[in-house]
């Protein structure tokens, strides 16, 4: 969930697959919330598919919550949502108990101040900040060198297409697409076996 350009009229998104299937998500009128779209979030768990199910995932900048939202209906075993708004916090937790998803926990706080704390390792996370916040690059160095991440983890960015990253040395890049100005990418840690 990205904020960064102006928010259009409040409205919903849908869930693509999985359990959940076709269940919306209010998206508020707030300044600069954009969701992921439902196409790029369609790719993205098609190269996801093989990984998802029982995976424990990370939500970073949650916003909707719609990427961690996506993940449960498609089988991964907990999702943590970290969001500084509160609002928005409160509006996921709302979404949460109406698609009655029990595996669920939201933090409400800043993603860098959280990635400060205790780490319990991911399988999956889902790293979408801000964009005009630039936050991409240490949010990655954190989630690397902080124990967030288990050994074959995989880490999805999404990103300004003209965004110069300086991801971790030991990401490998698994697959990459755009839509319109985003570039939206999928790594894995160089210490895991190739992905066939």
């Amino acid at each position: 969930m990205h904020r960064g350009t102006p928010a259009g009229p409040p409205g919903k998104l849908r869930i693509v697959a999985g359990r959940l299937r076709g269940s919306r998500l209010v998206v508020p009128d707030k300044a600069g919330l954009r969701p992921t779209s439902d196409r790029v979030r369609e790719t993205l768990f098609n190269w996801l598919a093989p990984f998802i199910d029982g995976a424990r995932c990370l939500d970073l900048y949650a916003g909707t919550g719609a990427l961690g939202i996506e993940a449960l209906s498609r089988g991964a075993a907990s999702a943590t949502f970290v969001e500084s708004d509160r609002a928005l916090a409160k509006l996921l937790a709302e979404n949460l108990a109406r698609l009655k998803v029990e595996n669920a926990r939201i933090v409400e706080s800043d993603a860098l101040s959280y990635l400060k704390g205790r780490a319990e390792p991911f399988d999956v996370a889902f790293v979408d900040p801000p964009f005009g916040a630039d936050l991409w690059n240490e949010s990655a160095r954190r989630l690397d060198e902080g124990g967030w991440l288990a050994p074959a983890a995989l880490v999805y960015v999404e990103s300004p297409a003209d965004a110069e990253l300086a991801l971790p040395p030991g990401w490998m890049l698994h697959r990459a697409g755009r839509a319109g100005a985003v570039r939206f990418a999928l790594y894995r840690r160089a210490a895991a076996d190739p992905l066939s």
